[in-house]
């Protein structure tokens, strides 16, 4: 996958509070991002990470995201999780739990909380360390949630290359999601604004056939790839079978040995 932006001309950390000035330290280190000392220097960046007494937001001045599971909580209901694409994609008939899953593409979570919802022990990889900031932020809020602790403490963030973290990985996942980005779809009116502050972080994936080939070598029983509803398939790879919802589908691979490429 391709790597992160060098992102120390545009983007800065400011600590809205003294109190949050050594970790708003230890963030900029993390991300090489520079410090901005007051609200003055911060108007000279493009992108801001802002740490305040409700955690950490991505602003550019115009719109913010800030990671918030709570707005969630209707979709781990049972009977609506049990409807969730993602959710009826990820679940193998033969297999009882606890289940294993890797998201390869983590993102701001959202698709893992559902499966953490559903049982399943997730393993988080997002290699965009702004990104990976956001939602360790949003990992460690929920944790003080009841009806969100109980969930997330099945999810586990590594900051890095998934294609490396899919190698090193100590076990056989179950399930394997893949949800790279590509260019069709940073112009989709289906693009939320506030993700589109992620999209001037991340590109999309330029090496699709080393990321499937990845999940591949990792020899879970199925991959999940999530997809827009037209978009191609990924790497060129037809699926097994898919699933498709309103706006998206999920592409399942099964019979792994003959989806190499």
């Amino acid at each position: 996958m391709s790597t992160p932006q060098n992102l120390n001309e545009n983007l800065a950390v400011y600590a809205a509070d003294i109190m949050y000035r050594e970790e708003a330290e230890k963030l900029a280190s993390s991300t090489g991002a520079a410090i901005a000392g007051s609200e003055e220097e911060l108007a000279g960046f493009s992108l801001a990470l802002i740490i305040n007494e409700n955690g950490l937001t991505l602003s550019d001045g115009k719109r913010e995201m800030h990671g918030d599971f709570t707005k969630m909580l209707p979709r781990l209901k049972p009977n609506n999780l049990n409807r969730e694409l993602i959710v009826k994609a990820a679940r193998i008939k033969s297999l009882e739990p606890p289940y294993r899953a890797v998201d390869a593409t983590a993102g701001m979570g959202e698709d893992s909380l559902l499966l953490a919802a559903a049982g399943f022990e997730v393993d988080l990889f997002e290699y965009d360390p702004v990104i990976a900031a956001l939602l360790n932020d949003t990992l460690k809020r929920s944790a003080e949630i009841p009806e969100l602790a109980e969930i997330t403490v099945r999810m586990h963030l590594h900051t890095g290359d998934s294609i490396k973290g899919l190698s090193e990985l100590d076990f056989k996942p179950d399930m394997i999601l893949l949800d790279p980005m590509f260019p069709e779809r940073q112009k989709s009116a289906l693009v939320k604004k506030k993700f589109q502050l992620i999209h001037q972080l991340e590109r999309p994936c330029d090496d699709e056939e080393s990321l499937l080939n990845a999940a591949i070598s990792a020899e879970p029983k199925k991959i999940v790839i999530k997809r827009p509803l037209k978009g191609p398939f990924l790497a060129g790879i037809k699926p097994d079978y898919s699933i498709s919802g309103k706006a998206i589908r999920c592409d399942c691979l099964i019979n792994l040995k003959n989806s190499r490429k």
